[in-house]
């Protein structure tokens, strides 16, 4: 088997680190430096270095031979230091300028670290570099222009920093044996130089994504005939794709230029130029031109690309037209996204031709016409989306066959007749969406039945019919259950409980008739329940009070009757919540809404008696009843008054949840002692508590001379009190007065992400962290499905904006969850954006920004077995966060996408060799072995 690219220049990197080349002397370098020399400089380096969690550089010292040091390689006769190698070391601190006197130095590895500052100027003295790698720090400004004194340098990765400027000419024009050039995720501004390909024709990676670079790609770069991987995604450049370049490098394996300005030719008509000059790159793998400006139509030329190409990323564009029948050629390709175009005509049922293909986007054009039954036999699809679209005709009987498929979705067609029950044979499936259709019919016991669908089951805004079938009681792991606006009758099955882990049923909209069934309190992970707009009636089940969790319950327009129960959600019901059910009766202090029983006639006459009575004798109180009035209404309105004032203080959050009082959280934390501080931050404190009841909890007070502590504590209650989710910190209360804010959260015995990457006590190790791969993919996964439901499945939308280890806590058995919503930001739905999308610079969602992070690998021994599929999964994991660190969004996956290749990923590592790897993003085999 031939080794990819991909690892071949890895194996390069791992061989030059550990294995250096040792060049010989100059005579008069020789004489002026020596090992002496070499030892002053690196202790020059430690003194810049004030954070070193790890106690890396402990034994850079006298006693130590510098040979021994960590980190240091020395030439064979350990007379010159020859590699320095400290990545992934947490070090904090400044690069030396003294680096300049390690003039025999061929490796230089400080990637990974908390590097700040600029570039010396000095660097240029290291002529005998080779390899220089400052990956993922945080150095700022310019890189220098000394750097075209290197001459020898063969691989530069300056990737993830924070230069800026324009792009060094003199690194581009003088660096001539210049191999792998890495540049991204910075703040390049300007042109890619013009004459970069006429100097660097050894170049084999050229990576320049997500800077700020602009103008045109140049016409130089088709001298660089050996590049294999070209990266140049997300910038702002422009012009027409580069057909007389691309046609010109030979063995081109990766091509990204998503996220551009580009066009086709012919002003932006054209797209078989492009197509016609790369059909001859035999080699290429990946073509990604999503999120540009392209035009056209697709040509048939594009049948005639290599076979070998796995991945064709077209989505976002202005491509028009039919998809060609010649597409049928490219039978190696894993993955196609042509979402978010204008292509139109019949979905041509060529596609089922491509036997490995394992995701499909084709949502957001104007496909008509049926879906082709053919498709049912793409054996190892799993993911479809064709949602968004004009089709029209039955769902296909054949995407029973579809075993491997995990996500469906055919919502906003203009599909109709009946659900298949052949629907029940894709027994993978985890996301079911058929909403906004003309489906008939009954939901088929086979489909209401999948027991693996684990995030949502939609069939809303359909013209379904019959009873709810008793079979939705054998999803167990669905989240969501959404069968609003149908035409559903009978009553709402009773073991419908068994959906332990449903977040939200929404039933509203239909016929459906008899009581609610007390059973659903059961239901404690449940957050919003709707049932409104139908026939219902019986007494509301008080039982409803008993989820904690569930925040949002609609009644209204039913034929309730009986008191509204007390206690849990029903303590923030508002009246628009139970509106249209005549028979409610609402015994609270604030609003009277009673219907009192008719009395018998044997009662009348006596009711008749009394009330004659009743009048005699008023005018005796009328008179003594006026004298108190006064002095009555005179007090209501002092104590009114003195309601107001104390309401003002109360947030949303205290209405749905025990209230706790100051004295009480005093108590708990023994008068906020320092020995109960288990965590601080910009806008407060944390400590450990203990309630009367012997609760153990987190108590969260908010600093009071923070200027935006008010909008943080109340933008926190508004997030907490609209989300639940497993792997989401949920509140059990707050307090809030107008001198002391504060919210009451669950503790976690393990405490946070940070404290385990980072150890620090005397039993572990601090250079080594308690977390093996598994445990670390295991809680990225959880860190990914709670960021999929705050992202597409809980009833506001959240963006978190402060995701970082800290914020990261972890339970008794290690389930992750996030926390911290202190400065998150509710978001508009997808529906408004798409309405204001002709003005974003106005949207709040532009503005969002997160912090970018990463997850460090062990490296303990294994056997070759273990080391082998680790390996997989590392390289897994770091493709998988560069793509989700794209600025571009049509770029990025969706954290739908992320959670489901983390979730493989885990099973995977966990022993399941047979997962298939079907998503958005990550490993694009079916099977990893």
């Amino acid at each position: 088997m031939r080794v990819s690219w991909r690892m071949s220049v890895t194996l390069l990197h791992l061989l030059l680190i550990m294995f250096p080349i040792s060049l010989p002397l100059p005579d008069h370098q020789s004489k002026r430096h020596g090992i002496s020399t070499d030892q002053e400089s690196l202790m020059e380096f430690k003194k810049g270095i004030s954070v070193d969690p790890q106690n890396s550089l402990d034994n850079w010292n006298e006693t130590v031979h510098v040979c021994e040091w960590n980190g240091v390689s020395c030439s064979p006769d350990r007379e010159r230091v020859t590699a320095l190698y400290l990545k992934r070391k947490y070090l904090q601190g400044t690069i030396s300028p003294f680096f300049c006197n390690l003039s025999s130095l061929t490796q230089l590895e400080l990637s990974e670290n908390s590097l700040y500052g600029s570039i010396p100027t000095e660097f240029g003295s290291l002529v005998s570099l080779e390899g220089l790698s400052l990956r993922a720090n945080q150095i700022q400004h310019e890189v220098p222009e000394s750097f075209g004194q290197l001459t020898q340098l063969r691989f530069i990765d300056l990737s993830r920093n924070q230069l800026g400027g324009r792009l060094p000419l003199s690194l581009f024009y003088n660096c001539t044996e210049l191999m792998y050039v890495d540049l991204s995720a910075n703040m390049f501004i300007g042109f890619i130089p013009s004459q970069v390909g006429n100097h660097l024709t050894k170049l084999e990676t050229f990576r320049l994504y997500l800077n700020q670079l602009s103008g045109m790609i140049p016409a130089s770069l088709a001298n660089s005939t050996h590049v294999i991987e070209l990266d140049l995604e997300a910038n702002f450049l422009t012009g027409v794709l580069p057909s007389d370049i691309l046609k010109r490098m030979p063995v081109l394996e990766i091509l990204y230029l998503s996220g551009n300005l580009l066009e086709s030719n012919d002003n932006n008509t054209n797209l078989t130029p492009f197509f016609t000059s790369i059909s001859n790159l035999t080699r290429l793998k990946e073509l990604q031109l999503a999120g540009n400006m392209l035009g056209g139509e697709l040509p048939a030329m594009i049948g005639m690309l290599n076979t070998n190409l796995s991945e064709i990323h077209l989505e976002d564009n202005l491509i028009s037209g039919a998809i060609p029948p010649s597409i049928r050629n490219l039978t190696k390709v894993t993955l196609m996204n042509f979402s978010s175009n204008l292509l139109s005509g019949s979905i041509t049922a060529e596609l089922s031709l491509l036997p490995k293909l394992e995701r499909l986007w084709l949502s957001n054009n104007s496909f008509h016409g049926e879906i082709p039954q053919q498709l049912g036999n793409l054996s190892h699809l799993g993911l479809l989306d064709l949602s968004r679209n004009k089709l029209s005709g039955p769902i296909p009987s054949s995407f029973g066959n579809l075993n491997q498929l995990r996500q469906l979705y055919l919502s906003d067609n203009l599909l109709s007749g009946k659900i298949p029950s052949s629907l029940g044979g894709c027994i993978n499936l985890d996301i079911i969406d058929l909403s906004h259709n003309r489906l008939s019919g009954v939901i088929p016991a086979e489909v209401a039945g999948l027991r693996d669908i684990g995030i949502y089951f939609n069939l809303s805004n359909n013209h379904l019919t019959g009873e709810l079938p008793v079979e939705l009681s054998k999803m167990a792991m669905v989240r969501a259950i959404d069968l609003s606006s149908n035409n559903f009758t009978g009553e709402i099955p009773s073991n419908l409980a068994s959906c332990e882990a449903a977040e939200m049923i929404d039933f509203s909209h239909n016929y459906l008739q008899g009581s609610i069934p007390a059973s659903l309190g059961n239901l404690l992970n449940l957050q919003t329940l709707d049932v409104s707009h139908n026939l219902l009636s019986g007494e509301i089940p008080a039982s409803l009070s008993k989820p904690i969790s569930l925040l949002q319950l609609n009644l209204s327009f039913n034929n309730f009757n009986g008191s509204i129960p007390q206690g849990g959600v029903f303590d923030s019901l508002t009246l628009e919540s139970i509106q249209g059910n005549p028979s409610l009766c609402w015994p609270s202090a604030k609003l009277q809404i009673c219907h009192p029983k008719k009395e018998p006639r044997e009662h009348s006459c006596k009711f008749l008696i009394f009330l004659v009575s009743s009048v005699s004798i008023s005018s005796f109180f009328i008179t003594l009843c006026c004298g108190l009035s006064f002095k009555m209404v005179h007090e209501r309105l002092q104590m009114a008054k003195k309601n107001k004032v104390a309401s003002k203080y109360d947030t949303s959050i205290t209405t749905s949840h025990p209230r706790i009082s100051y004295e009480e959280i005093a108590e708990a934390t023994r008068c906020f002692e320092k020995s109960r501080l288990i965590g601080s931050g910009s806008f407060g404190h944390v400590y450990k508590g203990e309630l009367r009841n012997g609760k153990v909890v987190a108590v969260k007070v908010l600093k009071l001379q923070a200027g935006s502590y008010t909008n943080s504590f109340d933008r926190e209650c508004q997030v907490l009190k609209r989300i639940r989710h497993r792997n989401l910190m949920r509140i059990i209360t707050a307090c809030s007065l107008p001198e002391f804010k504060a919210l009451i959260l669950p503790f976690m015995s393990n405490g946070s992400l940070e404290n385990h990457l980072y150890p620090q006590s005397e039993e572990l190790d601090s250079s080594e962290s308690d977390l093996s791969l598994i445990a670390r993919v295991s809680i990225c996964s959880d860190i990914a499905e709670g960021l999929a439901y705050l992202h597409h499945h809980s009833p506001v939308q959240v963006i978190h904006c402060d995701l970082k280890p800290c914020n990261i806590l972890l339970n008794d058995d290690m389930t992750a969850l996030v926390s911290d919503f202190g400065i998150a930001r509710l978001v508009m739905k997808v529906e408004e954006a798409n309405i204001t999308s002709k003005n974003t610079t106005n949207s709040t969602a532009n503005l969002l920004c997160g912090s970018v992070g990463y997850i460090a690998p062990d490296s303990r021994d294994q056997s070759p077995e273990v080391k082998n599929m680790w390996e997989v999964a590392i390289i897994e994991l770091i493709e998988l966060g560069l793509l989700c660190t794209q600025d571009a969004p049509s770029t990025r996956p969706t954290m739908i996408d992320a959670a489901d290749d983390l979730d493989r990923l885990k099973r995977y590592l966990s022993g399941d060799t047979t997962v298939t790897f079907a998503s958005s993003v990550g490993i694009t085999s079916s099977t990893v072995t």
